[in-house]
């Protein structure tokens, strides 16, 4: 067996690693015995040599089966899980969830909190008064055979791997590399005990992956190795050019995705969240095709089982499911102000990260994984790429705990809107499957 400084030497100069050497960094890791330091360094050699399709599925087995298993075996049908890389106003698990489990497939996710531009379903969840995102396993189990819905944070025994090397990761500059990524999203998925998968790669000035080269051998990658540790996968590519929706913030996007339940939401999210779900129903066995799948969706939201089933999993939840009919139950943040346009013209594009910093500054965002948030602070866009807009005229609603936030968010959005004379297409929601 080689030791830590050999293997971290192999790396560095592009000799490819077995599956026991991988096993052997990623448990060292674990145990303790290869310092932050030495990990930092393989890191490096990784991000900067690569990994191999082999070496990157060995890896991500090897993070997974670093801690606790959970076991779902016991939940009749195929259980799944829907991931998205990460955007702005991006909510479709909160829609999703319900939505998918009304239609007979069980749903069991274990989500993140927002870090920088991007929220997180976690702190969506938390702004719904009560609410709790940790669950025992045998808590977890009850509530998936009871409502066929369950989201939680990932527990500190399920793997453990992945959460010491993403802190590691977030500050030595190797977070940007495909095989990392996918270790740290599909080990979390193998390790959670989802069936099938629903991947929601984002790409354009919203995403981690700014380009359609890197967003697809992104979801090329996830989808093979997801398959190769026996899961089915989806990989979809989506636009992330705007945000999605109207709402950037957590408890602005709980209150959108309760009106999306009910089927007067945004239309890029709704048609999202179709799409998506249909795909999780041909995936779960219950619908023959999307056609079908689409049909299903479409009828749990007229008949109302949609938002009952979210209603279920809120209470379900400790949370207090009046905020389905009672908006005013969400924290909202005190003071208000209306953006105006600064001009006449079409919205021809958006920074759509820019944006999302914009919600940052006013609290909805964490700088630092320390930071607090604002779960009432935020922002509701009134126009998207192709509308008119008038000069004087709203085209956004910032919240706010402190007046003196109003500033700085103000200007990084009026920033981040692009209006020209020229009335432009739509971006396309869909990039490739």
């Amino acid at each position: 067996m080689k030791s830590i400084v050999e293997l971290i030497g192999d790396k560095r100069d592009g000799v490819e690693h077995s599956e026991e050497e991988m096993r052997q960094l990623v448990s060292a890791y674990v145990a303790g015995e290869m310092p932050d330091y030495q990990m930092s360094a393989w890191l490096m050699a990784a991000f900067i040599r690569g990994l191999s399709s082999a070496e990157t599925a060995f890896l991500t087995a090897a993070m997974a089966e670093s801690g606790r298993m959970i076991d779902l075996s016991s939940v009749p049908g195929t259980i799944l899980d829907k991931h998205s890389t990460g955007g702005v106003g991006d909510k479709t698990t909160l829609i999703l969830a319900p939505l998918v489990a009304s239609c007979g497939v069980p749903v069991a996710k274990m989500s993140g909190r927002g870090l920088g531009h991007t929220g997180g379903t976690l702190d969506k969840l938390e702004s719904i008064p009560g609410f709790s995102v940790s669950l025992a396993q045998d808590a977890l189990l009850a509530q998936l055979l009871d409502i066929g819905v369950v989201v939680t944070a990932q527990s500190a025994d399920v793997d453990p791997a992945d959460k010491k090397m993403y802190a590691l990761r977030d500050v030595t500059g190797t977070v940007q590399s495909i095989p990392l990524i996918v270790g740290s999203i599909i080990s979390k998925k193998v390790a959670g005990g989802a069936n099938a998968i629903v991947l929601d790669v984002k790409v354009g000035s919203g995403a981690f992956m700014k380009t359609e080269e890197e967003a697809r051998a992104l979801a090329h990658e996830l989808q093979r190795v997801g398959e190769l540790l026996g899961r089915k996968v989806v990989c979809v590519m989506t636009d992330m050019s705007q945000p999605l929706g109207m709402a950037v913030g957590n408890s602005v996007e709980v209150c959108e995705a309760i009106r999306t339940l009910k089927g007067d939401g945004p239309a890029d999210l709704t048609e999202l969240c179709l799409a998506l779900g249909a795909k999780m129903l041909v995936l779960g066995g219950v619908a023959d095709d999307e056609v079908a799948g689409r049909s299903m969706l479409l009828d749990s939201i007229a008949s109302g089982a949609a938002i009952e089933r979210f209603s279920a999993w809120i209470e379900a939840q400790g949370g207090d499911p009046r905020v389905v009919e009672e908006s005013e139950l969400l924290p909202l943040a005190q003071y208000v102000t209306i953006v105006d346009a600064p001009r006449s013209g079409y919205i021809t594009g958006f920074d759509a990260e820019g944006v999302g910093r914009s919600a940052m500054l006013l609290g909805a965002g964490r700088e630092t994984k320390e930071s607090q948030i604002d779960l009432g602070a935020g922002l509701v866009l009134q126009a998207k790429i192709g509308d008119a807009v008038q000069a004087g005229r709203p085209i956004a609603t910032l919240y706010a705990s402190d007046e003196m936030l109003f500033d700085a968010a103000r200007e990084k959005l009026l920033a981040s809107v692009m209006i020209g004379d020229e009335k432009p297409e739509p971006p396309v929601l869909f990039h490739e499957v």
